[in-house]
Protein backbone atom coordinates (compact mmCIF):
# COMPACT_ATOMS: atom_id res chain seq x y z
CA UNK A 1 0.00 0.00 0.00
CA UNK A 2 1.21 3.30 -0.83
CA UNK A 3 2.40 5.75 1.83
CA UNK A 4 0.15 9.30 2.19
CA UNK A 5 2.13 12.18 1.59
CA UNK A 6 2.86 14.54 4.88
CA UNK A 7 -0.09 16.65 5.55
CA UNK A 8 0.66 20.72 5.34
CA UNK A 9 -0.06 21.99 9.12
CA UNK A 10 0.26 25.77 7.82
CA UNK A 11 -1.52 27.91 5.16
CA UNK A 12 -2.19 26.40 1.57
CA UNK A 13 1.51 27.17 0.55
CA UNK A 14 2.97 25.34 3.77
CA UNK A 15 5.03 22.39 2.96
CA UNK A 16 5.68 21.93 6.72
CA UNK A 17 4.98 18.10 7.41
CA UNK A 18 3.32 16.54 11.05
CA UNK A 19 5.05 15.57 13.43
CA UNK A 20 4.32 13.66 16.63
CA UNK A 21 3.12 16.77 18.86
CA UNK A 22 4.66 15.58 21.80
CA UNK A 23 8.26 16.70 20.82
CA UNK A 24 7.58 19.76 18.88
CA UNK A 25 8.37 23.15 20.06
CA UNK A 26 4.52 24.08 20.53
CA UNK A 27 3.89 21.35 22.95
CA UNK A 28 6.95 22.00 24.82
CA UNK A 29 5.73 25.82 24.97
CA UNK A 30 1.58 23.78 25.42
CA UNK A 31 3.73 22.34 28.62
CA UNK A 32 5.52 25.12 30.18
CA UNK A 33 2.60 27.16 30.38
CA UNK A 34 0.39 25.18 32.41
CA UNK A 35 3.46 24.32 34.57
CA UNK A 36 3.70 28.18 34.92
CA UNK A 37 -0.17 28.74 35.26
CA UNK A 38 -0.29 26.17 37.90
CA UNK A 39 2.71 27.35 39.81
CA UNK A 40 1.31 30.91 39.50
CA UNK A 41 -1.82 29.67 41.02
CA UNK A 42 0.17 28.33 43.62
CA UNK A 43 -0.67 24.65 43.52
CA UNK A 44 1.17 21.60 43.60
CA UNK A 45 1.60 18.93 41.48
CA UNK A 46 -0.59 16.44 44.28
CA UNK A 47 -2.92 19.83 44.51
CA UNK A 48 -3.91 19.58 40.99
CA UNK A 49 -4.17 15.70 40.84
CA UNK A 50 -6.68 15.63 43.61
CA UNK A 51 -9.04 17.95 41.96
CA UNK A 52 -8.64 15.62 38.81
CA UNK A 53 -9.32 12.73 41.07
CA UNK A 54 -6.03 11.40 39.34
CA UNK A 55 -3.03 10.13 40.60
CA UNK A 56 0.20 12.69 41.11
CA UNK A 57 2.21 10.73 38.41
CA UNK A 58 -0.85 11.62 35.64
CA UNK A 59 0.14 15.57 36.74
CA UNK A 60 3.60 15.19 36.44
CA UNK A 61 3.97 12.88 33.32
CA UNK A 62 1.53 15.23 31.26
CA UNK A 63 3.93 18.38 32.22
CA UNK A 64 7.01 16.80 31.74
CA UNK A 65 6.04 15.47 28.37
CA UNK A 66 6.07 11.39 29.03
CA UNK A 67 2.19 11.67 28.51
CA UNK A 68 -0.19 13.92 25.89
CA UNK A 69 -3.38 15.73 27.17
CA UNK A 70 -6.41 15.45 24.80
CA UNK A 71 -8.87 18.23 24.37
CA UNK A 72 -11.14 16.48 26.67
CA UNK A 73 -8.24 16.16 29.42
CA UNK A 74 -6.88 20.14 29.05
CA UNK A 75 -10.27 21.40 29.40
CA UNK A 76 -10.37 19.15 32.99
CA UNK A 77 -7.10 20.39 34.16
CA UNK A 78 -7.84 23.96 32.70
CA UNK A 79 -10.79 24.00 35.36
CA UNK A 80 -8.65 22.34 38.15
CA UNK A 81 -6.01 25.02 37.63
CA UNK A 82 -9.28 27.45 37.57
CA UNK A 83 -8.28 29.09 34.34
CA UNK A 84 -10.39 29.46 31.14
CA UNK A 85 -9.51 27.06 28.71
CA UNK A 86 -10.01 29.66 25.75
CA UNK A 87 -8.07 32.20 27.39
CA UNK A 88 -4.98 29.77 27.48
CA UNK A 89 -5.10 28.78 24.27
CA UNK A 90 -5.00 32.52 23.31
CA UNK A 91 -2.32 33.45 25.14
CA UNK A 92 -0.48 30.02 24.13
CA UNK A 93 -1.19 31.19 20.35
CA UNK A 94 -0.30 34.66 20.58
CA UNK A 95 2.98 34.02 21.71
CA UNK A 96 2.65 36.74 25.26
Amino acid sequence: MAKAPPISTVGPKAVQTVTKSIFTADYERFRSLLVETRKKAGLTQVEVAERLSRPQSFVCKYEQGERRLDVVEFIQVANALGIDPAKFIRTLTSGS
